[in-house]
This record gives C-alpha cells, structure tokens and sequence, in this order.
C-alpha cells in the first residue's frame, strides 16, 4: 500500500519532510511549500534535495507519489478580478516550486462562488485552470472532492466533472477523492465501490490520483467538513479499511489529514501527530481500541 500524511515544509526543505514520514512508517507523504493560509514563501532549499531523493530511494519511496496540496486562500471561483488574478498567479507559482521539486501532483480546493450562482462559479474555474495550465507542466492538479460547507464547489461527482469538462488540456488535470468529504456531500462510504462505478461512469477512474482518508465526525449529508481519526468517527474503521484496501485503487497514493491528538495535561497543551499510529492500524487491518492513550504514552 501507498500510505503516508500531512508532514511539515519548513525552510522550504524536503529532507526534513521525508524524514518526518520516514518516522510514521510511510512510503509516500503531503506537504505544503508554505503555510496554507497566507502567500508568504520561502526559497525552496534544493542544496539538500539530492540527500532527500538518496534517502527516499533506500527506504522505497516514489517521488511519483508525494503529494503538495496548494494553500487554500487561492479561490478559482472569485468575482472579485484582484483575488481572481491572484489565486491564478499564486496557483502557477506554486505549481513552478512543484516542478522544482520534482512533485507531480497538487491538490487544489475547487473555490468558493462567493455572491454568485454555482454554473458562474464553475465557469470561473474553468476559465482559471485553462489559463494556469500549460502544456508543459510536468505538474498535474487535482481536483479535491469537497463537502460542499457553504458555497464550496467540487461538493458532487458531476460538479467536478462540469469543470473537467471545460478544461483544454485534460491530460493536465485529474482529482483526489476525500473520504471525509464524499461522507459530508452526502455519500455513504460504506458503499464505495458503487461511488466508484458512478465516478468511472460519468469521469473515468482513472483520473483519481490520490486518495485523502479521514474518518468524519458528521453523520451523511451533513456538509461540515470534520475530519476525526481513522476509526473514531461515523465512517469507522472497516469502512475505511475497504476504501483503503480497494483493488481498483491499489497503486493510488492515499493521504492521511487526521486531527493531531491534545495532551490531557492541560498546562503543556501540546498536540501530537497521530500518524504513525493509524498507519500502523491500517497496515496490521485491526483498530487499536486505545488509540489515544497510546499516541499521548508515546510523545510524553
């Protein structure tokens, strides 16, 4: 199995981030070239990139499948033409520092018809993404599937279909399947694979190239977007597991963004990762009961 996380970029360095998934016992990782909520980026440092690439090639990592996920203050679908031509430009920069990288895949946020009706909203999307994309991107965006939380586009499969419909150049463009997300649009995970059947019907299966896994903690339908740890919330554990474990899926890189897990001794108020852990769970197939407690044992 391809399974990794959420790992740090700071200093705009790759090793670190290797070595950070390395200790969660993963084989492939994401990570943000810089924080997800503002547009303030560090140089990359390539001095260390050939020291990264040594390390994940003796310990079996691709760099076909490390992910980037772009920030989320980028919004495709604006109506304001200064956030618009900014979410644009900002898009093609961070897909530049991929390709410095050497990362194939970014994971982007449809966008937000703020102030808008949806159909306008899609269309604006489609009018960014063929001006970000170039032929000679090495670089492939992923449409994330979204829980449709306010004007959030990208809630359906047919919504995500509109706007690869309207992309040029569709070899440059494909998506990523977020288990928590699909939950909270409305679709009940438990039967996957008839989610499976409709998406490869109506989009192709094979333009799923990443898979986000996160328990939520909503019920069906409920568009929140909450993520919870893998076994802890109304997905559950086997549910998740059949996802995981779906042979149509076999050689997609799969993505944990569970929530980092708070210390119960309230004056440290650290938070730990919970990683390690939940891989660890999916790779034997059996929950650990006290997931927790064992998590909060380890980083003390």
């Amino acid at each position: 199995m391809i399974i990794g996380s959420h790992v740090s970029f700071e200093k705009g360095e790759f090793l670190g981030a290797v070595e950070e998934a390395l200790g969660y016992g993963a084989n492939t990782f994401m990570f943000y070239t810089g924080a997800p909520s503002n547009s303030y980026r560090k140089e990359l440092n390539l001095a260390s990139l050939s020291d990264a690439k040594k390390l994940m090639q003796e310990n079996n990592i691709n760099l076909e499948n490390i992910i980037c996920h772009a920030p989320y203050i980028i919004n495709l679908a604006n109506n304001d033409s200064n956030k618009y031509d900014f979410s644009i430009n900002f898009l093609k920069k961070e897909i530049k520092r991929c390709e410095e990288l050497g990362v194939k895949y970014i994971v982007l946020h449809p966008g937000s018809f703020v102030h808008l009706t949806k159909e306008e909203g899609i269309e604006n999307i489609i009018n960014a993404l063929n001006l970000v994309i170039s032929r000679d991107d090495k670089c492939m965006i992923l449409l994330e599937t979204m829980a449709g939380k306010g004007s959030e586009l990208g809630r359906n499969i047919e919504e995500i279909k509109s706007i690869i419909d309207g992309v040029e150049l569709k070899d440059k463009i494909g998506v990523c399947v977020d288990t928590c997300h699909i939950n909270d649009a409305g679709y009940d995970v438990s039967k996957f694979d008839e989610y499976l059947n409709e998406f490869d019907l109506k989009i192709g299966i094979d333009k799923i190239k990443c898979l986000h896994i996160n328990d939520s903690k909503n019920l069906v339908g409920t568009h929140k977007d909450r993520h919870e740890n893998i076994g802890l919330g109304t997905i559950g554990f086997d549910t998740l597991l059949s996802v995981l474990y779906n042979a149509k899926l076999k050689d997609v890189p799969k993505i944990l963004e569970t929530p980092y897990i708070g210390n119960t001794d309230d004056d440290k108020k650290r938070l730990y990762p919970p990683y390690k852990f939940e891989i660890e769970m999916i790779r034997k197939k059996e929950f650990n009961p006290n997931l927790l407690e064992d998590i909060r044992s380890f980083y003390k």
